[in-house]
């Protein structure tokens, strides 16, 4: 059952995140994009990507001792996302393809869980929402948590990067 809820994480983390070696990642479901481009848009879809198979933060475990010890979630892994001005991520349910072949979840996706850790304050044209509910003026620290069902979009249509690092795992 999609639902979602929030919460601030207090920071603990520099701005090492800004210079990751992240790399365009479009988003992964062939179907979905097609609705979006029936639906009128021309994205681009998708950011820029440093997922766990490439260096990240020196801090980063310590995003996943939180979400391992406070939230209770298993095989945590993280993504840290750039989104540039004008990108966009119509709504969607993300399809993690790569962490139930990882953990062999088949059959069990009903038990992931993902978040999106804000990693800077709210930024002028910084969107997100969440099973119909929109998000702005965040802080930094503002984390929101969903079940693996959940819509949502993100977009970019400010003038500045927008930083996140999206946390997967399961119960």
């Amino acid at each position: 059952m999609a639902t979602h809820e929030y919460f601030h994480l207090d920071p603990f983390w520099d701005e090492e995140y800004k210079n990751l070696e992240y790399k365009k990642e479009q988003f992964n479901d062939p179907s979905t994009m097609i609705q979006w481009e029936d639906a009128g848009f021309r994205g681009p879809f998708g950011g820029y990507m440093c997922d766990m198979r490439l260096p990240q933060p020196s801090w980063n475990q310590k995003v996943v001792d939180f979400f391992e010890r406070y939230e209770h979630w298993k095989n945590v892994g993280t993504s840290y996302y750039r989104m540039d001005p004008g990108s966009m991520l119509p709504t969607h349910i993300d399809t993690y393809k790569r962490y139930i072949e990882l953990f062999d979840l088949k059959g069990r996706e009903h038990t992931i869980r993902r978040a999106v850790i804000f990693l800077e304050d709210w930024q002028s044209g910084h969107y997100v929402e969440c099973c119909n509910t929109a998000y702005s003026n965040w802080t930094k620290g503002f984390t929101l948590t969903w079940d693996w069902d959940s819509p949502h979009i993100a977009a970019n249509l400010g003038q500045t990067p927008r930083y996140t690092v999206q946390v997967t795992g399961h119960i």
